[in-house]
């Protein structure tokens, strides 16, 4: 594990989970934030701005003290969690409101687009993203078969 990773669970008291503990994490104590990020991490032997991520995850916290609490994805628990808080690309922060995931946040952003983000996250008012639609293509060429 990259040592940046490592340090949010060893520095910052950050927990791992996987497919059999995310619920019980999703699910807040007496007193607990109910709202979540999980870190997807991704390798970070490929993906560049991971350790980018883990930097500025406990910053997000701090800013947002006490509104949030966090969690990183263990590595092998991805694939089979991503499709549930609507994770696409690695690194990323999946947002919930209890077990509902509320949004994701790829890759590195700029602050003010974190905080701007995370705050709308907040709002009582908040809801969980739609469902994608499937989108449907239909194409034309022009030719007639039946003249």
């Amino acid at each position: 594990m990259h040592p940046l990773i490592a340090a949010l669970s060893s520095r910052h008291g950050l927990p791992t989970v996987d497919a059999a503990t995310v619920d019980t994490f999703l699910a807040p104590a007496a007193g607990e934030a109910e709202h979540t990020i999980l870190f997807f991490t991704g390798d970070p032997e490929t993906r560049s701005d991971t350790t980018d991520v883990a930097v500025v995850l406990p910053e997000l916290l701090a800013a947002f003290a006490g509104r949030f609490r966090a969690a990183v994805v263990d590595r092998e628990a991805e694939e089979a969690l991503k499709a549930r808080f609507g994770v696409q690309v690695f690194p990323s922060l999946a947002v919930t409101r209890g077990q509902a995931a509320l949004g994701v946040m790829p890759r590195i952003r700029d602050w003010s687009d974190y905080t701007d983000t995370l705050a709308g996250y907040l709002k009582v008012d908040a809801e969980p993203p739609k469902p994608a639609r499937p989108k449907i293509e239909i194409t034309y060429n022009g030719r007639r078969t039946d003249a």
